[in-house]
């Protein structure tokens, strides 16, 4: 007798919460990113760099940032808490 195979594929829930954890963790590497990209841009010829466009877009990029990890935590809480009852706690 041979051992038992593992399935070919996860559960759905299992492949979610894999997938929010993923997306979780590369946040911070999304976010340095996109707060390093002003440094790329090409500074204005004869010109002061413009401080306040560079300004809004890391605002926007903060929020941006704030908000979608508030998202991944909702959902990746809501995942795990309803996951805990249900598979004994597995992670």
């Amino acid at each position: 007798m041979s051992a038992p195979q593992e399935p070919l594929f996860v559960a759905r829930e299992t492949f979610r919460r894999r997938r929010l954890m993923d997306a979780a963790r590369l946040l911070p590497v999304l976010g340095l990113f996109l707060i390093l990209l002003p440094m790329l841009w090409p500074a204005p010829e004869g010109e002061a760099p413009r401080a306040a466009r560079e300004g809004v877009y890391l605002f926007l990029v903060w929020i941006g940032l704030i908000m979608l990890a508030a998202v991944l935590a909702r959902r990746l809480s809501a995942v795990l808490n309803g996951e805990a009852g249900s598979d004994g706690g597995e992670m």
